[in-house]
């Protein structure tokens, strides 16, 4: 691939210039390691002390830190610059593909094995080792990566992106007791995916017992994560790694959930609500806002003071609210 000039870059995504505009830039790299032919971006003010001594060529930068910035040599000021370097990283990865088209691609691999039921659009892409079982829908521009699996009945919308090993549609975990055994609850729905979803490695979304799991327009999952069966996951909801949704929550739009939280069933979360990594939701979030629930980390003998003296929390209120239940002298 040949290099951009940064006056190409500004062209292409805008921004504010300032330098050098005709330095050709060579690649993309961390602030920390970017060298003289390459570019960056600091999105948090907290990295500033890592500016003044970057050898980055250019530096992306907000408007707070466009006077450090220019102090340093050539940057690009906008209002957004995490935003600004996404953009960017898709350029790149366009011109790459321009530079250097695969050879020999097919829309559906050798490999994959395909329901002569399902439907897949012809603009999409089917990796080696794929499933798509009877029924299931695939949309135009849509890209299952390599042993991908989708259920009977599933339906996947427009430009959607689902890495190695993911799972739409196996059974939700349901079943009812008799006596001393399980009885399987046959699950009879499917998984509705909307458009520009992406889905990390290894993920798995279940199918519903009754309606469909829905998984709505723009929505980014990411790997590991487990979405139990019925849950419904709002627009442009993200969900870090090793999340686990269980069955029949409720998840609004617009929201985050970090890694490792745990969403308990039946529950439902609001738009725009933000939780914490390790955070374990245990009711309903009816407000938007950030929200934390976890046990800080400590040295271990100070945890099991702390913990030893959570335990006793409610006796302490009760012995509390007797006391000022009683009357004064």
């Amino acid at each position: 691939m040949s290099d951009l000039s940064l006056s190409a870059i500004v062209a292409a995504l805008g921004g504010q210039l300032h330098g050098n505009a005709d330095l050709q830039i060579a690649g993309l790299a961390p602030l920390e390691t970017a060298g003289p032919f390459q570019i960056s971006f600091v999105s948090n003010p907290r990295y500033q002390h890592q500016l003044a001594s970057s050898k980055a060529g250019c530096v992306i930068v907000g408007p707070g830190l466009a006077e450090a910035a220019m102090l340093r040599g050539n940057c690009i000021v906008t209002d957004q610059p995490y935003l600004y370097f996404a953009r960017l990283t898709q350029l790149w990865r366009a011109k790459l593909r321009a530079a250097s088209p695969p050879k020999g691609l097919v829309a559906i691999h050798p490999t994959a094995v395909v329901d002569p039921d399902a439907s897949v659009h012809p603009t999409a892409r089917v990796g080696a080792l794929c499933v798509i079982e009877r029924g299931a829908c695939i949309g135009a521009g849509t890209e299952l990566k390599a042993r991908v699996t989708v259920g009977e009945d599933c339906v996947i919308g427009a430009r959607c992106l689902l890495h190695s090993g993911v799972v739409i549609g196996a059974d939700g975990f349901g079943f009812a007791t008799d006596g001393d055994r399980w009885e399987k609850i046959e699950q009879l729905g499917a998984v509705r995916i909307g458009d520009d979803v992406e889905i990390g490695a290894n993920t798995c979304v279940d199918r519903g017992a009754l309606q469909d799991t829905v998984i709505e327009d723009g929505v980014k999952l990411d790997n590991l994560i487990q979405v139990g069966h019925n849950v419904r996951i709002g627009r442009n909801t993200a969900i870090a790694g090793c999340a686990g949704i269980a069955g029949s929550a409720m998840i609004g739009a617009q929201c985050t959930i970090g890694g490792g939280a745990v969403v308990l069933g039946h529950l439902q979360i609001a738009d725009g609500v933000h939780i914490s990594a390790a955070t374990v939701v245990s009711k309903s979030i009816n407000r938007p806002g950030h929200y934390t629930g976890f046990f800080p980390l400590d040295d271990n003998p100070s945890w099991e003071r702390n913990a030893a003296t959570l335990k006793q929390l409610h006796t302490l209120r009760e012995r509390i609210k007797k006391l000022e239940s009683e009357p004064k002298s």
